[in-house]
């Protein structure tokens, strides 16, 4: 994934709305979310919602489907999962790298 991309996407999930939109996209799936729904649930007016969604397409981590009338927005896994690949490449020098819990003598 190019580093600009990364930048894109970071900046764009760097929000607390649009942090909260993207998780409720990933909880629905490929089923994705009405906005009205999201509005709704997230109590969030369906003007600022829109303008968090277009950043959110804009990064290239949501996009929209026309379903008759409505639009369905959906995460883009693919991207997600090359964002999430991008930032644990090498992790570790490719060694095992779960913390283990230290025993606390004073606990």
């Amino acid at each position: 994934m190019p580093e600009a991309d990364v930048i894109r996407a970071l900046s764009a999930l760097a929000q607390e709305t649009r942090l909260r939109i993207f998780r409720m996209l990933v909880v629905a799936g490929p089923a994705g979310v009405l906005p009205s729904h999201m509005a709704q649930a997230l109590d969030i007016t369906p003007n600022a919602l829109s303008f968090h969604l277009k950043e959110l397409v804009q990064a290239d981590l949501a996009d929209a489907e026309r379903d008759g009338r409505c639009l369905i927005y959906r995460a883009r896994f693919a991207q997600m999962n090359a964002l999430l690949g991008f930032l644990t490449l090498h992790c570790c020098e490719g060694q095992p790298c779960e913390v283990q819990p230290v025993a606390c003598d004073h606990c």
